[in-house]
């Protein structure tokens, strides 16, 4: 199972996308959009998970695809 994050920058500044524990995939503004593509290429890469954290990078949403 591919397990992808949604996590913050550095600065909070703007979103990531990352595989597993690899380089960020995109880099996104707005949480939503990285939210948005990250659901899409989890959900074209089943089995996976999508963990969403928050600006203090704690989890605060999995789903499973």
């Amino acid at each position: 199972m591919k397990n992808y994050h949604v996590v913050p920058d550095r600065d909070v500044n703007g979103w990531y996308i990352k595989l597993e524990d690899a380089a960020p995939i995109d880099h996104y503004e707005m949480k939503s959009d990285a939210i948005e593509v990250a659901e899409r290429v989890a959900s074209e890469n089943t089995p996976s998970k999508l963990l969403i954290l928050d600006q203090d990078r704690e989890v605060v949403e999995e789903r499973k695809y």
